[in-house]
């Protein structure tokens, strides 16, 4: 394939351009309730292929990209329509010119993970068994689940001489869980782990269906007003990407992002915990082929770097780090038990939680939250939260508890004070 494009390229006369090609196993299944419906493996080539044209308009210096996808089957004739097109409309985007990033020919690197050593079929048997492990009631049960155990293989090339390659292994899936003890309510959950975390998904899980039976339950939105908000699992990966966000080259060379190396990312009003984050190298190349490590970027709420690909990277000029996959925080002081010790509301399952980067405003319609009085606690449906990271950040409270969501590994909690809620 790799031949097939390079000759296409050739004949295309296109001398700049930028090719990822993955190579994709896997092994699925599909099960409905708790018996497999179906099963399968897949081994698929594809490739990435980026042109570029440099040309100038008004005395000013452009390049122009675009990308296409390639499939295994395509010949060179096809190749040479499809890349030509693209040359042709990289013509009408007017970057600034920037150089390509320049590389060399390295080994694989087989990133290191648990997953290896093991079949894909015994990575999707081993984490089918985690997920069923809790799947024990009647009244609340899996109503059906998909996992995908995977294997890719990356090569990356440009026309700058690199040529940089590696393989890693990674499990994904998703189920839902229903319940039908008082409404018939049903929760999605997605997972995806980089090692062996069996046990991670068995006690999310566990999670969701003592959430799915409070859901069951929940007939009443909480009081508007304002809360002590706590947020939970995979909101707390959301709520730091607002300055995974704002630290990127790409939001800062455009003047989105007015963060700084140096700044206080908390705008020096952290009366609490103070932001912490490293960001995780998940690859050790990006797509772009450079070298991938990990990096400091906030320290005590005080921002270490600007992170980002060779484009905007070269407009700030600064060195490039790559995109990165992922990102940690450290745990925090405060047990879960201590944060909910006095009134909160926990929002644990919103319809579509989001953090604005731009605005810094944060919010989700609520699907289920637990609302403590001080005497009890009830579960809450209904409403929605509205809040700023301005404020919020001024008292952030993170858990000693930690937790590994995705890409995200850090606290299972943060607490705020202030966050108004619309409810009845």
């Amino acid at each position: 394939m790799t031949e097939r494009i390079l000759s296409a390229l050739e004949k295309c006369g296109i001398a700049d351009y930028q090719i990822v090609l993955t190579q994709e196993e896997s092994a699925e299944l599909f099960f409905i309730k708790k018996e497999l419906d179906m099963q399968r493996c897949k081994k698929v080539r594809t490739a990435n292929v980026s042109v570029y044209r440099v040309f100038e308009e008004g005395g000013k210096r452009f390049r122009g990209v675009s990308s296409v996808r390639v499939q295994d089957s395509q010949t060179v004739p096809e190749m040479e329509k499809l890349f030509a097109d693209a040359f042709y409309a990289a013509g009408f985007v007017k970057n600034a010119y920037y150089d390509l990033y320049a590389g060399a020919k390295e080994e694989m690197v087989e990133v290191e993970s648990t997953l290896s050593g093991k079949t894909l079929a015994q990575v999707a048997q081993g984490f089918a068994q985690a997920l069923f492990a809790e799947d024990v009631q009647e009244e609340v049960f899996l109503n059906s689940a998909e996992i995908f155990a995977r294997c890719y293989t990356i090569h990356i090339m440009n026309s700058r001489g690199v040529d940089v390659s590696y393989r890693k292994n990674r499990v994904q899936g998703e189920f839902v869980v229903q319940c039908v003890d008082g409404q018939d309510v049903e929760t999605y959950q997605d997972f995806a782990y980089n090692d062996w975390n069996a046990d991670a998904l068995r006690e999310k899980v566990r999670n969701t269906m003592e959430l799915t039976r409070a859901r069951a339950k929940a007939t009443t939105a909480p009081a508007a007003g304002e809360y002590r908000l706590i947020l939970s699992g995979g909101y707390v990966d959301e709520f730091f990407s607002y300055y995974v966000r704002r630290a990127a080259s790409s939001m800062i060379y455009p003047k989105y992002s007015s963060f700084s190396v140096g700044c206080d990312v908390q705008g020096g009003e952290g009366r609490k915990d103070r932001v912490n984050l490293t960001m995780k190298a998940t690859v050790p190349f990006s797509d772009e082929g450079i070298p991938m490590k990990d990096h400091e970027l906030v320290k005590d709420g005080k921002l270490q770097m600007i992170h980002g690909g060779n484009r905007f990277a070269q407009y700030l000029g600064i060195e490039p780090t790559g995109v990165f996959g992922g990102y940690k925080a450290p745990a925090g002081e405060v047990s879960l038990g201590e944060m909910k010790s006095q009134p909160y509301l926990e929002v644990v399952n919103f319809s579509d939680f989001q953090m604005d980067p731009f605005t810094g405003h944060f919010g989700g319609e609520i699907r289920l939250a637990f609302l403590y009085d001080g005497e009890k606690v009830v579960p809450v449906t209904g409403g929605s939260v509205n809040g700023n990271i301005f404020e919020a950040q001024k008292n952030l409270v993170f858990s000693k508890e930690l937790q590994v969501e995705k890409n995200f590994e850090g606290p299972k909690a943060v607490a705020m004070d202030g966050v108004s809620v619309a409810g009845i």
